[in-house]
């Protein structure tokens, strides 16, 4: 069955444009009135390229009208990439309310407005890709648009409506706001690494849109041939890699309208989408004492990565120990009696989760599980945590996944940091997943184990598993970090007080000291 509604608007369109330019005259007289200054007899007087400026400006309004009322909300289905967590998943709802109320307002068809985490119980239908052969079945007809968003995406229908129509709903079209790598990164395998800068990815927070021919030819292609990826890192990265093809499908095409800035910048009169870039804060911060901080290191690190540590963000941690595999009373460190392994380190954490679960005041209702080269900030995951329930079984941090594509689970990466309400560690320990081997991955054994439990991962993107060098800059500049992750060839004390505290100038041994992120 053929799409008639798409390809009668875009024939009409095409009409509209052909009349316009084939009747010069007319097209002068109809606009002459409203261009003839003051004083002036004739419009003859005027220089043509006016005449013809004003006309083309207002052909352009008169097209954008168009474009307006022939391209049907309801041909638009809205995704929001929402999360079960209950402070996530209300704010995905009030986002919907908002979708649908300015539909409303507009006197238009509603559109279908759908949140992730209730379409299917799938573990990895936040990796978007699984879903794509349901949204070719259930609107591959009767639709144009498949819209991605995020759940503090702000979105504004009547410009999203007008920048969607200007693209040919019956072609393949991949549309976002580019993001690229500046330098091939681990974080994308070092993808492109002669030139990083060629390849475009949707930044999700702008909102990313892929028209239904395109959705229809995925789903084709996932039928054929089942994703293949063991892990997923960088999402948005990873979906662009997989819709590019080497080459035999589309590129990302940059949209002006799909913004990042926030509401109320003075930068978005042009755009469709905003972004609420402000950390979450649901009340007072969660007090000092409410937060527990476990640092793994071990004896071979002592003398290099804690005195960073304590040079930079200790101060901020009232409850803080060192867990290594040598009892050091200088640092101090405490010996868990669990041997330091290589990889893995899964033995260590389930002991320091054993330790909070067991000597920790059991009116503390937060655990923080850092390595000994993570940079974190305290005091904004404190404000982070107030939007949290502790008497939800919450694991947060930055999310992963493993073997999505045929099961598999979400993880949350450790390297920037894992955090457990005391419920969460009281259901895991109460079951009986623990480690196959003490070198394990601990994060991807907790991933499992909560899979396995019923408990979902909660993710961040305020979490990061690399440094800030590691990341396009157009991604951190909508972010207020929490975290960063290793000292590979940087100044970690630099790139905490860049990245990670309010105030860029701050007292470095007797020094004030500014540091520029365009430098990090």
């Amino acid at each position: 069955m053929s799409r008639e509604p798409g390809c009668n608007r875009w024939l009409l369109l095409a009409a509209c444009a052909h009349l316009f330019f084939l009747l010069p005259p007319l097209r002068t007289r109809a606009f002459a009135v409203s261009v003839v200054p003051e004083g002036t007899e004739d419009e003859t007087e005027l220089p043509v390229l006016q005449l013809w400026s004003k006309t083309e400006n207002n052909f352009f309004c008169l097209l954008n009208l168009l474009i307006f009322w022939f391209t049907e909300l309801k041909e638009i289905v809205f995704i929001i990439q929402s999360q079960s967590n209950s402070f996530h998943s209300k704010r995905a709802e009030d986002l919907k309310r908002d979708i649908l109320k300015q539909a409303a307002d507009l006197g238009k068809e509603l559109p279908t407005v759908l949140l992730i985490h209730q379409m299917d119980g799938h573990e990895g239908a936040w990796t978007i890709l699984p879903l794509m052969r349901d949204f070719s079945v259930t609107y591959g007809r009767n639709s144009s648009w498949i819209f991605f968003c995020e759940e503090d995406t702000r979105i504004q229908v009547v410009k999203l409506l007008e920048t969607l129509g200007r693209f040919d709903g019956s072609k393949e079209w991949f549309l976002g706001k580019a993001l690229y790598d500046e330098e091939s990164t681990i974080i994308h395998h070092y993808a492109f690494a002669e030139n990083p800068t060629v390849f475009k990815f949707p930044d999700f927070a702008a909102g990313w849109a892929l028209s239904i021919p395109l959705v229809n030819k995925l789903a084709k292609k996932l039928k054929s041939e089942p994703l293949k990826s063991d892990f997923t890192i960088d999402l948005k990265h990873e979906i662009a890699l997989y819709i590019w093809q080497k080459g035999e499908g589309p590129h990302l095409t940059p949209v002006p309208e799909f913004c990042t800035d926030d509401v109320n910048s003075y930068k978005v009169d042009h755009c469709a989408t905003t972004f609420s870039n402000f950390l979450p804060l649901c009340g007072e911060p969660v007090k000092k004492e409410d937060v527990f901080v476990a640092v793994k290191t071990c004896r071979k690190f002592h003398g290099d990565r804690i005195p960073v540590v304590k040079q930079t963000w200790e101060r901020e941690a009232a409850l803080i120990e060192y867990y290594s595999d040598y009892a050091d009373i200088s640092i101090p460190t405490i010996d868990l009696g669990v041997p330091n392994t290589d990889r893995g380190h899964c033995g260590k954490t389930f002991a320091i989760l054993e330790r909070f679960l067991n000597l920790s005041s059991p009116r503390t209702p937060w655990l923080v599980v850092v390595d000994d080269d993570t940079l974190i900030s305290i005091f904004r995951l404190r404000k982070l945590l107030s939007c949290y329930d502790p008497n939800e079984p919450v694991f947060l941090g930055e999310r992963y996944g493993y073997g999505l594509g045929t099961g598999g689970y979400s993880y949350i990466t450790g390297g920037g940091g894992m955090v457990f309400s005391r419920i969460a560690v009281q259901k895991l320990l109460a079951s009986k997943c623990r480690c196959y081997s003490m070198d394990a991955p601990d994060d991807m054994v907790l991933g499992m184990c909560f899979s396995g439990l019923g408990i979902p991962i909660t993710h961040s993107p305020l979490f990061h598993q690399a440094r800030p060098m590691d990341y396009p800059k157009g991604y951190l500049s909508h972010q207020i970090p929490v975290s960063f992750h290793k000292h590979w060839n940087i100044d970690p004390v630099k790139v905490y007080f860049t990245w990670l505290t309010s105030n860029t100038e701050k007292s470095l041994s007797g020094k004030k000291v500014g540091y520029n992120r365009e430098d990090l």
